[in-house]
Order: C-alpha cells, then structure tokens, then sequence
C-alpha cells in the first residue's frame, strides 16, 4: 500500500502542475473575447511592419489588414451579427442536438443502452461495455451521466470490481470520443470549424460532417479492443477484489413497454434507412445529384446535419409511442427543449469564438502564420508520418489544460488546417489527426468538464479516492490508446486511404 500511495503521490503532484495552470485560464468565452481583442491590436502591429508574403496558389500578394482603423471599426461593428449567426458550428449542432434531445427524452437512448449491455455474455461484458462508451458518443454526452455510473453497478453485480467497469465505460465514452459507427454532433461541430479554417485558404472548401467517418468507423473497433486489453490485463489485477461497503444492485431488465418502444423504434430506422438507400442506390436515385448522379456531393452528404435530426427524432417518437413516454405532441417538444437548455453557455461560447475567427480571418494573419508556417515546415523536410505525430502530440498535450474539443479547435484549426493545406494535406485530415489527440488525453485531463463527476462516481466505492485515483486508473488507457490509434493512423497514411468519402489524404492538384 505505501509504494502504491508513493506512485500516486507522484501522479498527484504532477497533476497539481496541470490543474493549477488550467484553473488560471478564464472562461472559454472569456478566453475568445480576449483573443478577438487581442487579434484587433495584432492586425494594427502587423500592419505597421513588412509582413506581406505571396500566395503560393493565386501568386497574389497577401498584406495584414488593420482592424484599429475606421473601416476596420465599420467592419467589427456591421458584421458582428453575422459573425454570429452565420458560424458554421452553430446551426449544425443545434440542428443535431434537436433530434437527439426527442430519442433522450422519451428514454431511447437510455433502453438501448441497458438493452445492449444486460444482453451481453459474461466473457464478453468489458468489450461491450468500452463499445457502448464509444457509441454513446453519438448522444453527445449522455455515456458520462448514464452508462459509466451504470457500468459500474453492472460490475458489482457481476461479483468484480466495480471501479474496473467504471473505468471500461469512462475509457469508451471519454478516450474513444473521436470513434464511432455512426455521425453524432461532434462530427457537425468539428466540421463546422474545420470549414471555416479551410476558408481561408479556398473560400469555397466545404468539409462535410461524414468526412472521418471511414477512419472512426475501424477506430470504434481498435478502441473497444484495446479498452478491453487494458482493463482485464491491467487495471482488473491492479484493483484486485471488491471490498467496499456497496452493495451488488439489481439492473432492472426492459419492461414489456419498454420492448415494444424498442421495436416500433427499430421498425422506424428500417423505414428511414431504406427511404435512403432507395434515394442512393438507383444511377438516378432522388438522394443523388441530380446532374451527375454522384453521392459525394449530394443532397444526402450535404443534409447528414438533417437526417441525424430526422432519425433521431423519428426513433424517438416510435419509441415513445410504443413505451407510452408520450402522451402528446408537448411531450416531443419538451425533449427538443431541454437538449437546447443545456446549449446556454455554448451558445454564449460561440458568440465570442465566432468573432475571434472572424477578425483571424480579415486581418489575414492567419493566411501569413500558415504562409510562414508552411514554409518553416518545408525548410524542416518532415515526411508525412513524423509531422503528423508532431501534430497529434501537440494536440493531445494541449487537451491536459483546455478541455473543450470545440474551444481547442476553434483556436486551433484557423492556424493548422492552412498551415497544412499549404504543404497540401486536406482539412479532413489535418482534422482526424486532431481527434485522434483530443480523444486519448481527454480521460486523464482535470480540465475535461465530466471529471469532478468522474470523481465523484468513484468515491461512491472508494470514500478516499481523488484525482490520483481517476488518473492512476485511466493512465494505461491513454497510452494504449494514444499509440494503438497512432499506429492506425500510419497504416491509414502508408496505404494512402480516405479518412471519409471523399475526403482523401492530399488537396487535389
């Protein structure tokens, strides 16, 4: 017990250094409006200097913009209303988030969670458990309030240890973010962003909300995987047998409403899911483009945002009705409601990043750091694999202090995503290699918004448990992650595949 309280102490004091520096950082929203002063006073020091550089696709020659001018006044004042409401991550989240709220609030999500992990084999508990973390990504962030205390007491009642099912849940939900079978409103969200930045390379890039999808789809796999690996080989033997004072509870199987909600919500996606591939698979199917015929640039990849909502709300309306959770139309609209009443202080984030970008983006300071950037980059002669675990390193470290994945990449990628499109790597996959960075780091990150909730399901079963204990448990999973996943992206790099349709490793020529 004494060398294992040494090593935590140790883990301790290493963390007291990263939480002390992400207590001193202020409020995200706060952080963005000093940032969007910060660039206005930026652009006017850039412009009383010779920064100008040449565009190395138009040949034009690329000068700072100084925004403490009277037309840079104009500008901040005229435009701050757009700047707002027209920021690509905004409408796709709450879009999104619609939809989920109605499959949340009618209790879907929840049902099919106990349903998946109750009808699972013993032998088979852990690896359903990491798998069920990594899908409940798709509801945005209900893994962290429902299946990681609920995977503890399935643990207990199993007779083992119930912080190792703790941890198997909080590792798929939390480490494995970035992986999944299906879209959720991270996908919308980081695409927003990433088109943003794109922007300011090519005004007329788009990066589609499905354009890592084929890269998280192998990834949920690798991840459940290895989340297994680790909590039977090394966190289990490390935590040994049980003895706290819980007891083994009772996990109430699915009622008979409860099952037919279930079915009338499978009946509804089959619905749904050949109405679309009725409209995807003919030459002239009414989901493609009606004049080349092509899926990559369809309605339907444009619309992903809309048929999450769609599939969503209407799974979860056929659920409700057959579980008799709605009893009206209020019922619905009450579950689109409170998903949106707890996007109060995202929405006042977004106001402040969306500035930010903005004027990043009219003083041209971002196209000069990645001009620059790029050129720094070259001179260095860094080949594809090394650069991007540079990258991936960068990003994960910075996820030890700033927990948001939303607020990192909208620092982040207005810098990154030129500075690579310039050494010709396309956004979506400058963007998978940031998630791949973001995800490992998040379960041992004091600064990742469900942690102090971490720590309090843990001390239900161990009162003397802290932040040492979350991260003495949670740190094997990082690096098993942080170098399996690293490891795929190689591969990914070597074969030269696409992360996503469409979404290929280099910009087109």
């Amino acid at each position: 017990m004494t060398t294992l309280q040494k090593k935590k102490s140790g883990i301790d004091r290493f963390l007291s250094v990263i939480e002390r520096i992400g207590n001193a950082l202020p409020h995200p929203a706060t952080l963005f409006a000093g940032f969007a002063l910060l660039i206005i006073i930026l652009s006017w020091v850039a412009s009383l200097f010779d920064m100008a550089v040449v565009h190395p696709g138009t040949g034009e020659t690329v000068t700072p913009v100084n925004l403490l001018s009277a037309d840079g006044l104009h500008m901040i004042l005229t435009r701050m209303v757009t700047n707002f409401t027209g920021f690509a991550p905004l409408g796709t989240v709450l879009v999104s988030l619609l939809g989920i709220g109605i499959a949340e609030g009618t209790g879907l999500i929840g049902a099919v969670l106990r349903l998946v992990v109750l009808a699972s084999p013993k032998r088979l508990l852990t690896f359903v458990i990491v798998f069920a973390g990594v899908m409940s990504n798709t509801a945005s962030e209900v893994g962290y309030v429902l299946l990681v205390p609920l995977a503890a007491i399935i643990f207990l009642a199993a007779g083992r240890h119930p912080l190792a099912g703790l941890a198997a849940a909080f590792a798929g939900v939390s480490g494995g973010y970035s992986a999944n079978l299906l879209l959720g409103t991270v996908d919308p969200l980081l695409a927003g962003l990433s088109t943003e930045a794109a922007k300011i390379i090519d005004p007329n890039y788009v990066v589609n909300p499905a354009a890592n999808y084929y890269f998280m789809f192998v990834s949920t796999f690798l991840i459940a995987g290895l989340g297994t690996w680790v909590t039977e080989k090394i966190v289990v033997p490390r935590l040994g047998e049980y003895t706290g004072e819980e007891k083994p509870e009772s996990i109430d199987r699915l009622n008979p409403l409860e099952k037919r909600g279930i079915l009338y919500a499978t009946i509804a996606v089959l619905l749904m899911s050949a109405f679309i591939l009725g409209g995807l698979i003919p030459e002239n199917g009414y989901l493609r483009d009606p004049e080349t015929g092509d899926i990559l640039n369809s309605p339907f990849m444009s619309g992903i945002v809309a048929f999450i909502f769609i599939l969503a709300g209407v799974a979860g309306i056929a659920y409700g009705i057959g579980a008799k959770t709605i009893k009206n139309d209020s019922d619905v609209m009450r579950g689109m409601a409170k998903s949106m009443e707890t996007l109060g202080s995202y929405i006042v984030l977004v106001f402040f990043a969306a500035q930010f970008v903005a004027y990043f983006n009219w003083t041209n300071l971002g196209l000069i750091l990645a001009i620059n950037g790029a050129e720094v980059l070259q001179t260095m002669g860094l080949s594809d694999i090394p650069l991007m675990i540079m990258f991936i390193l960068v990003a994960a470290t910075i996820n030890l202090v700033m927990g948001s994945a939303s607020a990192k990449w909208a620092i982040m990628a207005p810098v990154f995503i030129p500075m690579f499109m310039l050494l010709g790597y396309t956004p979506e996959f400058t963007q998978t290699a940031y998630r791949i960075g973001d995800s490992v780091t998040n379960i041992i990150s004091p600064m990742m918004s469900y942690f102090a909730l971490i720590v309090a399901f843990i001390q239900r079963y161990d009162k003397k448990a802290g932040i040492g204990t979350v991260i003495s448990t949670m740190l094997p999973y990082t690096v098993v992650f942080l170098i399996g996943w690293t490891l795929l992206f190689i591969v990914w790099i070597i074969f030269g595949w696409p992360v996503g349709p469409g979404a290929e490793m280099y910009m087109p020529k």
